[in-house]
């Protein structure tokens, strides 16, 4: 079958053989390309590529994939923190082979059906989409918080969604591009002014996490979606205010339910997110192009989704 493998400073299509072993095998529809995809090549991984994928399972069933997902028998994955497993996560195209490929196979316990009105085409961004419903999650979103967002990606877009959703009665978002300031207004997002009770730092750069604590109310919470390395934190503000800081992995189950279910049921209830998100799509054959759009965010970029 045909996969897009990690070649670094890039990806190259190449022919493996069809996966085997344990699990349901799905044929992957449509893998989106992640910020993290872009850090996994200068991290030097040679993994097949593609951790945001959806598709089919053999008797038709239409399902996203999560791409992180643990034992399934230790404590910390009977109560539901998956991503927090014991015996450690997948780390797909890092450490694992990814979902960018014609087929795939995964455990039955990471499979999600997709909800009525989310077309399997559109669910790779149901993986990125549970990210930014965790992230809200952990932060306490709903009804009595101003939530503020920083960063304007895709997931940034989908933090505002998310709290939105969960009832924020103000939500902001701070954009650097003016297709992501477009995408703001059209989802009823403001520009963040402070004293924000959760702030969402998408940005994954140190300038993001300063500015994160900077809009943060006295007492308030940030959540950093962010993957850094070695960066100075703002600790006299921080202290100062009495922030509360929460790194946000992944995604996992909490009081019965399913942020990645939950997630795509935004999706499915709020199509406008997915046609606006999923910027580009090419062929499978045209990985290693997908992967130079995706590089540039400034040109009107959200999701690049390849399509094998």
């Amino acid at each position: 079958m045909r996969a897009v493998r990690n070649a670094p400073p890039g990806v190259e299509v190449v022919q493996i053989d069809e996966p085997e072993g344990d699990g349901e095998l799905v044929r992957v529809a449509s893998t989106g390309i992640c910020a993290s995809d872009l850090m996994y090549l200068q991290f030097g991984s040679t993994q097949i590529a593609g951790h945001e994928f959806a598709g089919r399972l053999e008797d038709g069933t239409a399902v996203a994939v999560e791409a992180i997902f643990g034992c399934g028998t230790c404590a910390r994955c009977e109560l539901g923190s998956y991503n927090l497993c014991e015996r450690g996560p997948t780390a797909l195209g890092m450490l694992d082979p990814g979902g960018m490929c014609e087929w795939f196979r995964a455990p039955r316990h990471a499979l999600v059906p997709l909800p009525e009105g989310l077309d399997l085409m559109d669910a790779s961004l149901v993986e990125p989409a549970a990210v930014a419903w965790h992230s809200c999650h952990l932060g306490g979103a709903g009804a009595a918080t101003r939530v503020a967002v920083v960063g304007a990606g895709a997931i940034g877009i989908l933090a505002a969604a998310s709290a939105q959703t969960m009832g924020a009665p103000e939500v902001a978002v701070e954009a650097r591009h003016p297709h992501q300031r477009d995408a703001c207004a059209r989802i009823g997002a403001a520009t963040p002014d402070g004293g924000y009770d959760v702030v969402i730092e998408t940005a994954g750069s140190e300038s993001g996490l300063h500015r994160a604590v900077e809009l943060a109310r006295p007492g308030g919470t940030v959540v950093h979606v962010g993957v850094y390395g070695e960066i100075r934190w703002p600790h006299a503000r921080a202290f100062a205010k009495e922030v509360a800081l929460r790194p946000s992995l992944g995604y996992c189950g909490h009081d019965g339910g399913r942020e990645f279910a939950e997630a795509a049921g935004m999706l499915a209830a709020r199509p406008e997110l997915p046609r606006m998100l999923i910027t580009h799509r090419f062929p499978i054959e045209d990985a290693p192009e997908a992967f130079r759009v995706a590089r540039d965010r400034s040109q009107g970029v959200f999701r690049v989704v390849v399509e094998p």
